[in-house]
């Protein structure tokens, strides 16, 4: 897993970033424009990242902060929301606008991103509001969100070795109804492949 890049930026757009690490290797990286706001125009940048492999293609995304990845792992665990429409919900809105939203249960804020229906607002508030839990942004645990990092790494972990992504996240989730919030990547994924 390549979990940041560090380099030169060497080309930036709105949705696209270049960073050309120091073996001369450049990597072409998906943003959020919450992401590309904050590069300004500096030249040597880091970016914290999320490799996601499919049949047709290998994508790297880039964030400029943690809380923006671990936001975007989640809302692709969600079912039906893919890597591109959760990079438009973070461009269009910021993480605090929507943990919030999720948080309170605004559909209409969520909604208010183009090509997010009812449903699939609705969707993203029952999948993800327990997990972000009933506090403003300024007040989620840490250990939410170590949890939900660990709980990303091991569906992609799960992913990876075969699994189907809906089996494997049911499976993580009944392992932390039975277990808790505190296991660590290995013991998920240990415990959701008796699960599986």
């Amino acid at each position: 897993m390549i979990t940041y890049i560090k380099g030169t930026l060497t080309e930036k757009t709105p949705a696209y970033v270049v960073i050309e690490t120091a073996g001369g290797v450049a990597y072409g990286i998906h943003i959020s424009l919450a992401t590309f706001s904050q590069l300004k125009e500096t030249e040597n940048v880091k970016l914290l990242t999320h490799f996601v492999i499919k049949e047709d293609a290998h994508q790297l995304f880039g964030f400029f902060t943690e809380d923006e990845r671990s936001l975007f792992r989640l809302l692709i665990s969600v079912n039906g929301i893919g890597v591109n429409t959760a990079r438009l919900m973070l461009s269009s809105l910021s993480t605090d606008e929507l943990i919030n939203a999720i948080a309170t249960e605004n559909v209409r804020v969520i909604q208010g991103v183009k090509g997010i229906g009812l449903k699939t607002a609705q969707r993203i508030i029952i999948d993800l509001r327990d997990k972000i839990g009933k506090s403003t942004p300024q007040n989620i645990e840490k250990i939410t969100i170590s949890y939900n990092n660990n709980k990303a790494e091991a569906l992609s972990a799960l992913v990876s070795l075969g699994f189907a992504k809906n089996s494997a996240d049911s499976a993580l989730e009944k392992t932390v109804r039975a277990e808790g919030t505190h296991l660590s990547v290995e013991e998920l994924i240990k415990k959701a492949l008796k699960v599986l």
